[in-house]
Order: structure tokens, then C-alpha cells, then sequence
């Protein structure tokens, strides 16, 4: 059985990776400040700061792939992945990076594809812009690029956010953003597929179809409960204009099980 390193084991996203991986790979994960649901044996506190013990533990365990949903701060996580392509490049490792829509935040335009490229305006952005760059430069085809939109899951933070407004009754929601959404079961489904297929390049992952986000959340609410929820309409950016922020795929690698819509992640939600 392959090995599998996630290193931020303990998120949303990497609790759903173990929880999907752990019977198709002997899965090794690492956390922060939360132990995860591994066996003691395979699961490390780690600091993203500490690359010498990030270092030792990629010799010690050599694995097949490497998935990184780290969280920090933004110098400390490019030292961090340069210090890891640098400690991997010349061993089979394949290293599956987390990146974000964010990486084309600087054109609202329209809907973006694998092929186009990045344009950022927040720091944001541009770090995973950055971080990008620098891991396909150093790995070449190693480096496989995971760009996600808004991740929901039934523990999510979002979710448990969009509850509390149902309690008070309120909901600010924007009528201006055309986006998609994806769920941490779906991607870790899609991303489990990946790399058992050894799939490579750039991913856009993400719902098939585009709502805005007013769209979206209106409709899980009125999916989620039966209260009266009134629903402040805001422009993003105080702007008229509508703000396209979706990840569009132009691959079909994915089986028809591992695409969905917008609607139908909102079912798998309530």
C-alpha cells in the first residue's frame, strides 16, 4: 500500500482527505495544536516553521505522495514548500499543493480556466501565485496544482456560521458574486481519484455550474430550516457590476460520480 503524507491533517479539508484516504493508502498526517483521527504512530505536531523536523520526517517515511493544506503565515509556509520540493525533487514524491481561486482575484471578468493565467490583487492571491510559480519550477511534473473555491462541510466553519444567522434571523448574502462551491467530502473524493490515477498539471475543482452566492445560500437555508430568514441583499465591493469568481475546468478527467452541481452539494449538505 502507498504511502500518503498530508501535512494540516487536522483542518477541515485534511480531516476529510484521512477519513476518504485512509482505507486506499497508508495514510501519515500531521497537526498543528488538534490531534487527528490516525494512529498514534502516524500522526506528528508539526509548526510550519520547523522545516529540519519536516525534513527528517519525509526521509524517515519516503512517500509515494505528499498533500499540503497547511495553513499560516504566508513567508513562513513558502519557506516551508521550498525547503520540501528541495527535500523531494530527486525521489519519486509527488506533491499535490491546495491553492485557491484567489489566484484570480485581480480580473472579475469572467469565469477562469486551468489554462488562463493567474491575476491577483490581494496579498492573498498573490502569495499562492507565488508558492505556485516556485513549487512547478522546482518539481516540473511533481507538482500537481489543486485550485479550490469556497469549501463547505457539514462541520464547517461556514456552515456553522450560515446557522447562526438562521437563529437570529438574519443573513447578509451577495446578489453580485457569481461563483461556485465545493464540499470537503467531494474533494476529497476528487482528489483521492487523482492521485490513484496519477494524474498531473493544474486542477480546477469545484461545482459544474455558477450561482451567485445570494443564490446559494438561500437556497441551503431554505434547505437547512423552515424559519422566516430575512436576507440583506449586499453589492460586493459596493459595486453594480457583477464579480465572475468561478473556477471553470476544461479537463474530463473526472468520472461523472465526482461531478456535481451547485444543487447537488447543497442535498449532500442538509
Amino acid at each position: 500500500m502507498k504511502k500518503l503524507l498530508i501535512f494540516g491533517a487536522s483542518g477541515l479539508v485534511g480531516k476529510a482527505l484521512v477519513e476518504e484516504c485512509k482505507d486506499s493508502f497508508d495514510v501519515y498526517g500531521t497537526y498543528a495544536t488538534r490531534p487527528v483521527d490516525l494512529p498514534q504512530e502516524k500522526q506528528f505536531q508539526l509548526e510550519v516553521s520547523d522545516t529540519d523536523q519536516m525534513k527528517d520526517m519525509v526521509k524517515a517515511l519516503r512517500p509515494d505522495a505528499i498533500i499540503s493544506c497547511l495553513r499560516g503565515e504566508f513567508d513562513q509556509q513558502l519557506e516551508f514548500h521550498r525547503e520540501l520540493s528541495l527535500e523531494i525533487r530527486n525521489t519519486e514524491s509527488t506533491l499535490y499543493y491546495f491553492s485557491t481561486a484567489n489566484v484570480f482575484d485581480g480580473d472579475f471578468t469572467k469565469h477562469h480556466t486551468e489554462e488562463d493565467t493567474p491575476n491577483a490583487a490581494s496579498p492573498y492571491g498573490k502569495f499562492k501565485i507565488g508558492c505556485e510559480k516556485m513549487l512547478q519550477e522546482l518539481l516540473l511534473e511533481q507538482a500537481v496544482m489543486i485550485r479550490i473555491p469556497q469549501i463547505w462541510g457539514k462541520k464547517s466553519p461556514r456552515l456553522d456560521q450560515l446557522k447562526s444567522g438562521i437563529e437570529e434571523g438574519t443573513i447578509d448574502v451577495y446578489s453580485n458574486l457569481v461563483c461556485n462551491h465545493l464540499t470537503d467530502e467531494l474533494l476529497a473524493k476528487q482528489l483521492k481519484y487523482i492521485i490513484l490515477h496519477h494524474l498531473k498539471g493544474v486542477f480546477h475543482l469545484g461545482a459544474i455550474d455558477m450561482m451567485t452566492q445570494a443564490q446559494f445560500v438561500e437556497e441551503l437555508v431554505g434547505n437547512l430550516t423552515n424559519k422566516d430568514v430575512t436576507f440583506h441583499d449586499c453589492l460586493l465591493e459596493d459595486k453594480p457590476e457583477t464579480f465572475h469568481f468561478g473556477l471553470k475546468s476544461i479537463r474530463n478527467d473526472l468520472p461523472e460520480r465526482l461531478v456535481k452541481t451547485n444543487r447537488a452539494l447543497i442535498s449532500d449538505l442538509v
